[in-house]
């Protein structure tokens, strides 16, 4: 059992401490020659810096919190996380694609997961300088200042990033928007609708717990909705990582139309159906 005195707050901290020095590191293989390769049905890519990463951090994490579960994306499951009330979530380098290419919008995503909701979640992105952080009930932050979002006021129509068939989907509704900037970062483009930079965002079917957990709990603390267009609410640390579509939106007008459109891109499941997706 993880020490009851030990708050959402208190874990955000050593999240923080943890995610910096990941960044520090990470930063020494950012733009250099890398050994990369694939793994997966999907051939994601792979760096020798999310491996050296993963082993980092879950040495500093689990060191601190032994009680802890651990779930990354670089580590071997162990459904041993599964009987923990806590568990860290992890993506080592999120945004893998864009680290191995030099862009900076790639993170490091770590959360606790408490119960299946994540209580405390930090999205850094050192490249950029740009520190998101929240826990449950103490408010969110970006470089430690409150986050308030802010839309453009020369913002005409919302501003949303889709992939190619959703975005067709919503033009057929008659969403009235513009297609936003892509970010090989999930957990960055996530974040972005916390500020207001972005107005919402939706995710294709089949993200996992690791790309999610960490923005899941800035974006609860800034009030942004955030759901699987066909299941509602997300649960965290089950034992299916993998979710259905989702949609990340500030205001809830908006909710009908981009559900609607990921349900008629991706469909969903049928009732009592396990989902074919398998933990990698």
């Amino acid at each position: 059992m993880p020490d009851p005195h030990t708050s959402p707050a208190t874990d955000l901290e050593l999240l923080r401490t943890a995610a910096v020095t990941a960044g520090i590191i990470a930063s020494s293989y950012f733009r250099r020659d890398l050994k990369t390769w694939t793994k997966g049905e999907n051939a994601s890519p792979v760096s020798e810096a999310d491996i050296v990463l993963d082993k980092f951090l879950n040495s500093a994490l689990t060191t601190a919190r032994p009680d802890y579960g651990w779930l990354s994306e670089e580590s071997t499951d162990d459904p041993a996380r599964l009987e923990r009330d806590r568990v860290f979530v992890v993506d080592p380098i999120d945004g893998t694609r864009g680290f191995i290419r030099g862009e900076d919008s790639w993170t490091v995503s770590l959360a606790v997961v408490e119960n299946g909701v994540p209580v405390a979640g930090v999205v850094y992105a050192p490249a950029r300088n740009e520190m998101y952080e929240a826990s449950a009930g103490g408010g969110a932050r970006l470089n430690g200042t409150p986050i308030v979002r802010h839309r453009p006021p020369d913002r005409q129509s919302p501003l949303i990033p889709a992939p190619g068939a959703v975005h067709q989907e919503l033009q057929a509704a008659g969403l009235d928007y513009t297609r936003g900037p892509f970010y090989p970062s999930l957990a960055y483009r996530l974040v972005q609708v916390a500020t207001g930079k972005l107005d919402a965002t939706v995710v294709r079917r089949g993200s996992s717990d690791w790309d999610l957990a960490g923005a899941a709990a800035i974006l609860a603390e800034c009030g942004v909705m955030f759901e699987d267009a066909c299941m509602g609410p997300m649960r965290f640390n089950e034992a299916e990582i993998r979710h259905g579509a989702l949609a990340a939106f500030a205001e809830g007008s908006l909710r009908q139309t981009l559900t609607g459109a990921l349900i008629k891109v991706y469909g969903c499941p049928e009732p009592q159906q396990d989902r074919e997706w398998k933990t990698t």
